[in-house]
């Protein structure tokens, strides 16, 4: 009797700890960077942004009407997350650049502004976090060092 409550309280405190998501809740996660060398993907001189803005776009895929939107900044890793509180599967999901702090890496970068993400749990995938790609924005002046760096790149790709 005793080892049925000992698996049973086990039980309980692994679901407890477990389950501190609701069901049809999801744990989004990404980060922002500035691309210092407007290079368009990041490199070893990206610099990651603290308190960059990051909303979660939620459309409809039969009309495109905008179901769900939240908000998250970025820590001082340039990393977010944010608590999605229900299943999106009737939707398409987008993690969309909103602002920069830095007034010199502020513009975003065209095909780095936006990721997709997937929310629901139709989809085989048993974790309730989810990964959006990195969004990036492009510093206004390149870094003086850029031209070294991306030859590192170039010298590895051969």
């Amino acid at each position: 009797m005793a080892k049925i409550l000992l698996l049973l309280l086990a039980a309980f405190v692994a679901s407890a700890s477990a389950g501190h998501f609701a069901s049809d809740s999801f744990l989004l996660q990404g980060s922002v960077y500035c691309d210092t060398c407007r290079c368009g993907y990041e490199t070893s001189a990206s610099k990651y942004l603290a308190n960059a803005v990051v909303r979660l776009e939620c459309r409809a895929r039969a009309n495109s009407e905008l179901t769900y939107t939240k908000e998250a900044v970025t820590d001082s890793a340039g990393k977010y997350k944010m608590l999605v509180e229900s299943d999106r599967a009737d939707d398409f999901c987008d993690t969309v650049l909103v602002s920069s702090p830095d007034p010199e890496c502020s513009s975003p970068d065209a095909g780095r502004d936006r990721a997709r993400v997937i929310l629901t749990n139709n989809n085989g995938m048993n974790s309730r976090t989810r990964y959006a790609n990195a969004l990036g924005f492009v510093k206004r002046t390149p870094l003086a060092s850029c031209t070294q760096i991306l030859q590192q790149y170039q010298e590895s790709e051969e």
